[in-house]
This record gives C-alpha cells, sequence and structure tokens, in this order.
C-alpha cells in the first residue's frame, strides 16, 4: 500500500469514528431533551403522560398554595390562551411569585396536572441584581 492510500484510509477511519461517537452522543442526549410548552400547546396537543418537557408561561395570580407538609407547593402556569396547573415539591426559587414568569421542567401526569421536577422564576429586562442596584444607589447618592 501506497503512502497516499494510507493517508486516505486513516483519513477515512478518523472520519468514520468522529461520525460515531457524534451519533452516540446524540442517541445519549435525545432521552434527556426536554421540549419546551405554553400551556396552549399542551391543550393543542399534549404529549403522552411522562415524557420530559419544559412548561413555561406566568403564575395565575391567587392560584399559589402550599400544602400542609410544608413542602409541596401547587400553582397555575397560563399564557393569556390557557392554564395548566403545576405540583411542584422542594423550595422555590426566591424571583418566584404569583403574576411572574417561569419555567417549569418535568412531566405532565395522566390527570393533566404538570409535577415538575425543577423551578426556574424568570424575571422582566428591566431585573437588576440587589447587589449592583444597591451600589448604583450609593454611586448616585455621592454624585449629588
Amino acid at each position: 500500500m501506497t503512502a497516499k492510500h494510507q493517508r486516505l484510509t486513516l483519513a477515512l477511519l478518523a472520519l468514520l469514528a468522529i461520525t460515531g461517537a457524534a451519533l452516540l452522543a446524540l442517541s445519549g442526549l435525545r432521552d434527556q431533551a426536554a421540549f419546551f410548552y405554553a400551556p396552549a400547546d399542551l391543550r393543542r396537543a399534549p404529549p403522552a403522560a411522562g415524557t420530559a418537557i419544559r412548561l413555561g408561561g406566568m403564575v395565575a395570580r391567587g392560584s399559589v398554595s402550599k400544602a400542609a407538609d410544608g413542602v409541596t407547593t401547587r400553582f397555575v402556569v397560563g399564557d393569556g390562551q390557557a392554564t395548566t396547573p403545576v405540583t411542584y415539591r422542594g423550595i422555590l426559587p426566591d424571583l418566584f411569585r404569583e403574576g411572574s414568569g417561569v419555567v417549569a421542567e418535568g412531566r405532565l401526569d395522566t390527570a393533566g396536572t404538570f409535577v415538575a421536577d425543577t423551578i426556574l422564576a424568570k424575571h422582566d429586562e428591566r431585573y437588576m441584581p440587589p447587589e449592583v442596584a444597591g451600589a448604583l444607589h450609593k454611586t448616585e447618592t455621592l454624585e449629588r
């Protein structure tokens, strides 16, 4: 075999190995992928019960209630077109409150309630971390 054929064979084997590694990684991630749904999307085409998804929307005012165990929270997420009841067992983020945005990761149960594993509270574009706001306030005070 000539040097040219050896290089070509080595390049093809490297390409085959890279393709195989990419396919293996994608097949492993396929089970971990969580698709994003709004409550209206869930009403139109609900995924199969037990499928990992992300639910996003606004926490409905007056819908947050704590269970007697002190850890389970129930609330409703809406998007202006539909609402979805959510149950979460755990500590809620500090930014979580009624009327604010939320992304919940979990699964839809057979009754149509979203059982969240993780809650991510969202803030609007005007949000400023308290440390930055405090430093900005001190700077404005010093400039006066």
